[in-house]
């Protein structure tokens, strides 16, 4: 109790989120390494941590997600700590806005109001639109679509049905389906639907995995879903998850990555084959540590 009370004390929000994981860190005698290999997150983003560079961090989710891991290996106040972030996330970039302005502060007269900035965008969109307009009906009159009207009178006088034409539908990208790590220390097994292991690894960022075609039904299971984007035929497709979670026996077939992707909007409607399951927050012994994310 002694030792958390003195880690409060010395963490009171008396500077930036960083100062304060950087002084809890202290005080119970840790170095920047220890803290590293507590949580799996890389040195280099600690140090941005403490130094308040969140805007170094891939993402504002990795801000969050790392502070809130770093808060709870420390003994902070995990909720004070995502505020304190938000509201420094939400003051923008200082490196940024230390840069010197185009304009002097205090002088409205060398600052375009944003009324006549828009009135100055419209003006020109109508022009556009307008010499657009007499280019068409004097220049290229015959460029535009014919009427409607008139294909229609032409196939109700051939006796053939009124009906438009339908739209084909666009066929659903095919190829192999690819994953590759966005961040260091992603651990991952694929396996077939008989449990076979086709891959597992410490994946570092920018390691990648092609799901074998002839697998059968294969699966997946990580601890790390937000760290793992995923291409089928080339084309991206939504990740397993954007939260902190341990996914397992999720198929990674073509047919049910896109299945989910089309589902994505409407979580009640996603397919139970195509949904993750969620196993408590410890994975077993093959899957190791790893940061937490959130969502904000």
């Amino acid at each position: 109790m002694e030792d958390n009370a003195t880690v409060e004390e010395m963490a009171a929000p008396q500077g930036g989120a960083g100062q304060r994981l950087r002084a809890a860190r202290e005080a119970k005698g840790l170095s920047l390494s220890q803290v590293a290999a507590e949580t799996r997150i890389p040195e280099r983003h600690l140090t941005s941590i403490e130094n308040g560079e969140f805007h170094r961090l891939p993402s504002r989710t990795y801000a969050i997600g790392f502070t809130r891991t770093y808060a709870r290996l420390v003994e902070l106040d995990e909720k004070e700590m995502l505020d304190q972030v938000r509201a420094e996330l939400a003051a923008g970039d200082p490196v940024r806005d230390a840069s010197p302005a185009k304009f002097e502060p205090g002088d409205p007269a060398r600052v375009p109001s944003r009324g006549l900035a828009w009135l100055s965008a419209a003006a020109v969109v109508l022009l556009l639109v307008g010499g657009f307009s007499f280019y068409r009906s004097y220049f290229a009159p015959g460029m535009g679509p014919a009427p409607l009207t008139q294909e229609r009178t032409q196939v109700a006088q051939n006796g053939a049905a009124t009906t438009a034409p339908q739209a084909r539908p666009t066929p659903a990208p095919t190829g192999p389906v690819v994953f590759t790590s966005e961040m260091d220390d992603t651990w991952v097994r694929f396996y077939d639907a008989s449990g076979e292991r086709l891959f597992e690894a410490q994946m570092a960022e920018g390691d990648s995995f092609t799901v074998p075609a002839d697998a059968d039904g294969p699966q997946v299971w990580t601890g790390r879903p937000y760290a793992l984007a995923i291409t089928v035929g080339g084309r991206s497709v939504p990740k397993l998850s954007e939260v902190d979670e341990i996914v397992r026996d999720v198929p990674v077939t073509a047919e049910a990555l896109l299945a989910r992707g089309n589902a994505q909007p409407s979580a009640a409607a996603s397919p139970a084959a195509a949904t993750p399951s969620r196993v408590p927050a410890q994975s077993p012994g093959q899957a190791p540590a790893r940061a937490a994310t959130d969502e904000t």
